[in-house]
């Protein structure tokens, strides 16, 4: 799998969706009051259904079924859950507390700290699901078993999402609606995950896989990317005045950000050395940990906090910097395949 043009220059379109999202919320501001009229349950309807065009091609990928073979080779499983869900979260949480808190206390409002933190905190409860893949392609990972560590990581997060984010949301003296959050774990991880896997079913019961794989999910290809760059445009239209006030906080959130994703990355990718892993396991597993999920952050922060903008900006910030920092540790994981086993000698 290579990276797509619009994947490479991710980062350039996010900038350009964040410019025209700002003049659309200064220019027209009538238009974002007329879409934000139309929600259920503080959910943005208009959001709601891009959100779903983002996130139900990412799932039609996903073989569920490859979940029965976690009991081999479940060493590079076990690294990848401990990262994820006992690790990833919590030195989030810290570093972000750190900076928001401490080292930017006089730079950014008490009111945007505690937003910019639960952002954060999002983004950190959501291992990646999709992008993984074109990393772990890059790096010549195993795909069999990036397809076993990410299915396994889906399924989790069903589980220990919401309690983990409601438990470091509060942890952070912010008021959880949890009504919200299981809401929107339920709209944005379990609908698309149960109509994605019906959908499979269905196109290999009649069509079979080949088709399903070669002909079927390419006519995705460009959905899920231009669900994604159309929320932007929306949200940054929502948050314009935020925004066009606080330029410089776009810089101040990346940097937290950028220094736990790098910090990530060599816990898990050390950590498959300690392990003996191969390098096609190692890498993927270094990639899912510092990845994130930011469609599902970037839903849930809008659905919780539709009054807290700042919410939403730091989990946009986090799509803004994943693709560059990413590339960069895709080129670190490639010059260093001499710590690792070159060839995976157990399969999945």
């Amino acid at each position: 799998m290579s990276i797509s043009f619009f994947e490479k220059y991710l980062t350039l379109f996010v900038l350009v969706c964040m410019a025209i999202g700002v003049a659309l919320g200064f220019y027209l501001p009538e238009l974002p009051a007329f879409l934000n009229r139309f929600e259920v349950a503080s959910v943005n309807i208009p959001i709601g259904i891009l959100i779903w065009l983002m996130i139900y091609p990412m799932m039609l990928k996903i073989d569920f079924s490859s979940v029965k073979r976690v009991g081999q080779n479940p060493k590079g499983l076990y690294l990848t859950w401990v990262v994820n869900w006992l690790i990833k979260p919590f030195t989030m949480f810290g570093i972000a507390s750190l900076f928001f808190f401490v080292i930017f206390k006089n730079i950014i409002p008490v009111n945007l700290q505690k937003d910019y933190l639960a952002g954060a905190v999002l983004l950190g409860a959501a291992p990646c699901t999709a992008m993984v893949f074109v990393w772990s392609s890059l790096t010549r990972g195993n795909p069999a078993y990036t397809l076993v560590q990410v299915a396994t990581n889906d399924l989790i997060i069903l589980v220990l999402f919401v309690p983990i984010v409601g438990f470091l949301l509060g942890v952070s003296g912010i008021s959880v609606p949890w009504l919200t959050l299981f809401l929107s774990v339920f709209l944005f991880v379990v609908v698309p995950l149960v109509a994605a896997s019906l959908t499979r079913y269905l196109v290999i019961k009649h069509q079979g896989l080949e088709y399903y794989q070669k002909r079927f999910i390419p006519k995705f290809s460009y959905v899920t990317i231009s669900g994604l760059l159309l929320t932007l445009i929306l949200i940054f239209s929502l948050q314009s005045d935020l925004i066009l006030n606080n330029p410089l906080h776009i810089i101040l959130i990346s940097i937290p950000l950028i220094i736990q994703t790098f910090l990530i990355f060599f816990i898990a990718y050390r950590g498959a050395k300690w392990l003996k892993l191969s390098h096609d396991v190692a890498a993927p597993a270094g990639m899912i940990g510092a990845s994130n999920f930011f469609e599902l952050a970037v839903a849930v922060a809008v659905a919780l906090f539709p009054l807290n903008p700042g919410v939403a900006l730091a989990t946009i910030v986090g799509v803004l910097v994943e693709v560059p920092v990413m590339l960069i540790l895709v080129k670190i994981a490639n010059k260093t395949k001499h710590w690792f086993v070159l060839k995976e000698e157990e399969k999945v």
